[in-house]
């Protein structure tokens, strides 16, 4: 296998990172069948397609950014983040190919996602997951990511299964 290396994300990157993005919608859809609201409110296709095409312009530096993974020439996870306020950043669609799960790629992400945000000036990086997505919350916990109190409003419907981490930075 390739060496696996973490790097800013370019615009030549993009549909390679449209392609992981719907790949985890379709692991959240997978992993949440008894969550039909969920996709409905968070993951509706329409808005979903707007919103990875918008992905440049909400994770845009100076505030934000959007990380690869690459195994060889092949983009194989990608991981986001952009300011909630001037010292907290959230983590968004971090989501590794099935074809590099043990690559060590998700941490490397998440690691490297946490070093640019820090030398950005954040403090403190925020996420979201459910509790379907265990390995992701594993490796969050692992990653000494703690639990904490939800960052937004969310559908009062879905909270059970919501789960809400920070960590300082």
């Amino acid at each position: 296998m390739a060496d696996l290396q973490i790097r800013a994300a370019t615009a030549a990157d993009m549909e390679d990172i449209a392609r992981l993005c719907w790949a985890y919608r379709a692991l959240l859809v997978d992993r949440s069948p008894h969550l039909p609201t969920f996709i409905g409110t968070y993951y509706a296709a329409e808005t979903y397609d707007a919103m990875i095409r918008d992905l440049p312009r909400i994770h845009a530096r100076p505030k934000g950014d959007i990380v690869v993974a690459t195994l060889g020439d092949t983009v194989v996870g990608c991981a986001m983040y952009y300011p909630i306020d001037a010292t907290t950043t959230e983590i968004k669609r971090v989501f590794v190919s099935p074809q590099a799960r043990g690559s060590g790629a998700g941490q490397a992400l998440i690691s490297n996602a946490m070093a640019r945000a820090h030398a950005d000036g954040y403090k403190r990086m925020v996420l979201d997951s459910i509790a379907p997505l265990t390995e992701a919350i594993a490796l969050y916990e692992r990653m000494g990511f703690a639990p904490c109190a939800p960052f937004y409003d969310p559908d009062p419907d879905l909270l059970h299964a919501l789960r809400f981490y920070d960590i300082t930075l």
